[in-house]
């Protein structure tokens, strides 16, 4: 048995959570908070058996997408003292960071 722990984009939260549910794996869904640009982010959890891993991580790769943005300035506690504000930057923001750890004990009550 494995946890898949799935960090997206909350602008995408909506359509991987349709896909997984239609494939047949439930989830539980935590709201967390990005530390780059501080967007919303969503932390999905996910137990799967060992040969469902890959589908899974399928799911989440056709279902979260990247996205170019915008940065204005970087976060005031970031430009330290005497720092200078910087012109819009591009950067890629969403996808998903997917971790696997294994699961030794798992229980349903």
């Amino acid at each position: 048995m494995k946890l898949i722990i799935a960090i997206i984009h909350e602008r995408d939260r909506q359509k991987v959570g349709d896909a997984l549910l239609q494939a047949g794996y439930k989830f539980t869904n935590i709201a967390t908070t990005g530390g780059f640009l501080r967007d919303g982010n969503c932390t999905l959890l996910i137990g799967a058996d060992d040969d469902q891993v890959d589908d899974v991580i399928g799911v989440l790769r056709e279902s979260s997408c990247t996205r170019e943005q915008y940065v204005n300035q970087p976060p005031i506690d970031a430009l330290g003292a005497g720092g200078m504000l910087m012109n819009p930057v591009k950067v890629t923001v969403g996808g998903a960071i997917i971790f696997v750890v294994n699961v030794e004990r798992f229980e349903r009550v």
